[in-house]
């Protein structure tokens, strides 16, 4: 039978174990987790900030990283003998951020294009990105 630990108390099986995390904002940080408390806030050592990008991604070493509890959407631990995945190309940094900027302006063409064709049918879109902060 094993010891269910209520809450943020489970995350202390977790300590020194490489986790993924991804953050509200889209962000996904991969680092060991080294500390966390009551309110699940986290300290990751070793940290790596992944971009992808189609099948391709990039890393930025982001070092010693806190994060606040709130900020969590997902958490899970690294399998070690599958993180190399081949499926997946890794690219210099530079690279994918540019893939990153030109997929952002892409959807952004995309979002006005909709804007413009409801505007055309006699609808107003609302500007839904101040409200989403509060959601």
């Amino acid at each position: 039978m094993s010891n269910y630990l209520p809450g943020t108390a489970s995350l202390v099986e977790e300590i020194d174990k490489k986790l993924l995390v991804v953050l509200r904002d889209g962000r996904t940080l991969i680092g060991f987790l080294r500390s966390i408390d009551q309110f699940a806030n986290l300290v990751l050592h070793r940290t790596i900030e992944r971009i992808h990008v189609g099948k391709k991604y990039g890393d930025i070493d982001r070092g010693i990283f806190i994060v606040r509890g709130e900020n969590v959407v997902l958490l899970g631990e690294v399998d070690l003998q599958n993180e190399n995945n081949p499926s997946l190309e890794k690219v210099p940094i530079d690279d994918i951020l540019e893939m990153q900027r030109a997929e952002q302006l892409q959807k952004q063409q995309e979002e006005d294009l909709k804007k413009k064709a409801l505007k055309e049918r006699g609808l107003h879109p609302t500007d839904h990105s101040v409200l989403d902060d509060y959601s």
